[in-house]
């Protein structure tokens, strides 16, 4: 079959015969449209068709007299180009050029700018799967085009433009908007627990059946959590979703020392029953299991909700968060040079002697005259939540704030914007959790390629934390006070502090007094 068409040429079916009309305005260049077809009542087959310019007849002038919000130019110049076909009965069911007009009233488009035209132009469904991923990932559209028309040798050979890119996306959005958060949020969970039923997620319903608080975690975090779950740190950030609600997650540290995610939640708001409604969620996911420790930040609502859902979990307060409200409440103490800061500090990780650190207070609160500040007062009162001589005996792997749980919210940040759908957020928020899988399966492998003695024991940052810990220990002098209980005086080299250790050998505790 000829490049060219002509009166009297065959083709197969109608969507042949467009596919050559489409190739002909490629090499020609215009862009083809669908005129009219018409079907055949006794067999339902087309019987006719005609292909025009995009350029044939001319806008309706009833149109033009309907205010819109931004007037057109005009582009069509009634081009009298035109193909049409019939079937014929003689050719056994293929169809006949029987109407043919090739001049055109119009420049033409070059052959360098065909490629922009809309008949050229369409997303494959692999580079659909690319922008998506793109997008999910937080790549801005102008950069993901640009990367995809470099892979394929210019702009040209893309296949479609930047506008087509944005269209693209927002169609996608205009579909997950009529669909509506709550069935977006249904669909996604149903699709989790699809491919692995140890995909947990609870939802709470208001008295209109809408959804208010949720809370989720993967086969992973569940996992994670079995392992590492003894200490926790749970913070909440805003501005990671369209609705700007409280969005929180669960963290702790794994054997290498990264961040695991235990869990992640939205919230309606942060009162006391919203938090005792994710807490136990926390719990029902996690086989009841509750965490040693759990680090928050002073949320009185919070608090509440944790001495009543996890009873027996120490609660410990981000000390970050402690010196930020001292800062507010009491920033005109730090002014002209002022140590009060310092001293606050000292308080806080100086001292390991209950009697020093009483001592300390009431030194510090005498000099600054701040007996009666009701921060300082209430602060005080919690004092066992936040000062170091009081959580000796905490198991906290060191932790004492929820720079965990912050530097994984800042990272979240980093990808999540506020004009994310709840939809959106999910699947950038499963992307950002797989990086972080990946980086401790990183480590994982890393530790596997050192310390051949001893990676059955230690993993490499914890081996270096057991160097230390050898090392400090050469500081004290060890009497043995009692062989059979297990118990230890130590006196500092340095500083002469003086503590007493016993060990469990039944329960392996060891406790320090």
């Amino acid at each position: 079959m000829g490049h060219i068409p002509k009166l009297g040429m065959d083709f197969d079916s109608v969507e042949d015969a467009w596919e050559f009309w489409t190739e002909f305005g490629a090499r020609t260049g215009f862009t083809p449209r669908r005129f009219y077809s018409h079907t055949s009542r006794k067999d339902g087959l087309p019987s006719s068709a005609v292909f025009v310019c995009n350029k044939e007849g001319k806008r309706n002038v009833e149109s033009e007299l309907i205010m819109k919000k931004r007037e057109r130019a005009e582009t069509r110049t009634s081009c009298q180009v035109k193909l049409g076909i019939h079937r014929e009965p003689t050719t056994f069911g293929k169809y006949r050029v029987y109407l043919l007009h090739l001049e055109h009233n119009h420049v033409l488009h070059t052959r360098a700018t065909v490629h922009m035209m809309s008949s050229q132009r369409h997303i494959t469904s692999i580079q659909a799967n690319e922008i998506e991923l793109a997008d999910a990932s937080g790549i801005q559209i102008k950069r993901s085009h640009e990367f995809m028309s470099k892979r394929s040798g210019g702009v040209e050979g893309t296949g479609f433009i930047e506008l087509d890119h944005k269209n693209f996306l927002r169609t996608r959005r205009q579909r997950e908007l009529r669909y509506g958060d709550a069935g977006s949020i249904l669909s996604y969970f149903s699709q989790k627990t699809k491919e692995n039923p140890f995909f947990f997620y609870d939802l709470q319903l208001d008295n209109e059946e809408q959804i208010t608080n949720i809370f989720w975690a993967d086969a992973k975090m569940r996992i994670d959590y079995g392992l590492f779950g003894d200490v926790a740190s749970f913070d909440t950030t805003y501005s990671t979703n369209k609705e700007s609600r409280p969005f929180g997650v669960f963290v702790g540290l794994n054997h290498h020392r990264s961040i695991v995610i235990f869990g992640a939640a939205i919230l309606y708001d942060e009162t006391a029953a919203s938090f005792e409604w994710l807490f136990q969620s926390f719990l029902n996911c996690h086989s009841q299991k509750r965490p040693k420790t759990i680090f928050t930040d002073q949320d009185p609502a919070m608090a509440k909700a944790i001495c009543s859902v996890m009873q027996g979990t120490y609660h410990g307060l981000c000390t970050f968060h402690i010196m930020l409200n001292g800062i507010r409440h009491l920033g005109n103490l730090m002014k002209g040079g002022s140590s009060f800061l310092t001293h606050f500090q000292e308080c806080m990780y100086g001292y390991n002697n209950e009697e020093a650190f009483e001592d300390a207070w009431q030194s510090m609160v005498s000099k600054y005259y701040v007996q009666g500040n009701k921060w300082l007062l209430s602060i005080y009162k919690i004092k066992e939540k936040w000062a170091s001589c009081y959580m000796k005996n905490v198991h906290s792997l060191g932790m004492r704030s929820t720079q965990l749980s912050e530097s994984c919210n800042a990272e979240l940040k980093r990808h999540l914007k506020s004009t994310f759908s709840l939809a959106r957020f999910f699947r950038t928020f499963e992307e950002v959790v797989r990086s972080k899988n990946y980086t401790n399966l990183k480590l994982e492998y890393e530790s596997r390629e050192r310390l051949p003695q001893m990676c059955n024991i230690y993993t490499p940052t914890i081996f270096k934390l057991f160097q230390m810990e050898i090392s400090n220990a050469s500081a004290y002098l060890v009497t043995q006070r009692d062989q059979q209980v297990g118990q230890y005086d130590l006196k500092s080299f340095f500083d002469g502090d003086e503590a007493t250790v016993s060990f469990d050998r039944v329960n392996e505790n060891i406790l320090c007094s």
